[in-house]
């Protein structure tokens, strides 16, 4: 996988963030989900690489980039990793290797950092794709039974350290590999190679501890952030990319994405993939295709 690309690692004063990056362009940030790495993106990244020079890291604490230690205990704002922290690493990462403006792609809790930092720093990304996500404050308000049931994993992972921590460090080969395969569509399936990398990661505990955080700050410091915004009327700026898998849980497949985002952002276009959750492993050419549509748009 990303045969061609560099991979360093680049500090940014609370983390260290490892990454690849390959292709000759205008800059491209890729950003992965939960419980992944960087190399979801491994089948769409040659296709992109032909038109954009592209940067793909690990967000702090997941993959092989560190984290400072979660703030979850009791009173805490749980802000180590929020969105808004993990969007600051990644300016300080494209401002690193020379780009104070980029496109900027994120799925999943990478897709949640991608439109926190369009928000807190809009004169660095020119344009931005959401991968099946809406924002966070958005489907908060929106949980029902159905949509409770279907994303329980949101309230488990939330739960106060250490409780979910234990659970899943007692088989985390199991608790990973049924939480992909519950997210893909009827024809999906994870690559080896790439289910090898994710295993590997998810096996480490300061992992582990770092995606809890990531939820726990979920359901805290980023609605605070996402409520501040809306109360200010403040929006996104640039050009914006909903995708969204079509087959995806009933209760989030009946979401009205593009609309949602309309309330967020003042361009918007939103398009339905024949996938599950995992769109860019799933549908590999139609995502990078509806990818490059957007971004080479001018």
């Amino acid at each position: 996988m990303f045969e061609g690309f560099t991979r360093e690692w680049i500090e940014t004063g609370e983390a260290e963030i490892h990454l690849v990056r390959g292709g000759e362009g205008p800059p491209l940030l890729l950003l992965h989900g939960y419980p992944q790495s960087h190399v979801c993106w491994h089948k769409v990244a040659p296709r992109l690489a032909e038109t954009f020079s592209l940067v793909i890291p690990d967000l702090r604490g997941y993959g092989d980039s560190s984290g400072p230690a979660p703030d979850d205990g009791p009173g805490e704002e749980n802000e180590a990793y929020s969105k808004r922290a993990m969007a600051e690493d990644m300016v300080e990462v494209m401002r690193t290797l020379g780009h104070e403006r980029f496109a900027l792609a994120g799925h999943d809790r990478g897709g949640r950092v991608a439109y926190r930092l369009a928000l807190d720093t809009p004169e660095t990304v020119t344009r931005l794709a959401t991968l099946d996500i809406v924002p966070t404050l958005e489907m908060a308000e929106r949980v029902d039974l159905g949509l409770a049931v279907s994303t329980y994993h949101w309230f488990f992972l939330a739960q106060p350290a250490p409780l979910p921590d234990r659970l899943i460090l007692g088989d985390p080969d199991f608790y990973l590999e049924h939480t992909l395969q519950s997210w893909l569509g009827a024809r999906g399936e994870i690559a080896p190679a790439a289910l090898a990398e994710y295993r590997r990661c998810f096996g480490e505990e300061s992992v582990v501890r770092a995606t809890c955080a990531d939820y726990r700050a979920g359901l805290t410091s980023d609605l605070e952030n996402d409520r501040a915004d809306r109360a200010a009327g403040r929006r996104i700026a640039c050009p914006l990319l909903a995708l969204w898998g079509a087959e995806s849980s009933e209760q989030k497949a009946a979401l009205d994405f593009e609309a949602i985002w309309r309330g967020w952002a003042e361009d918007v276009t939103g398009v339905a993939i024949d996938a599950g959750h995992f769109l860019m492993e799933e549908a590999p050419e139609e995502t990078a295709e509806a990818l490059l549509r957007f971004f080479t748009t001018h």
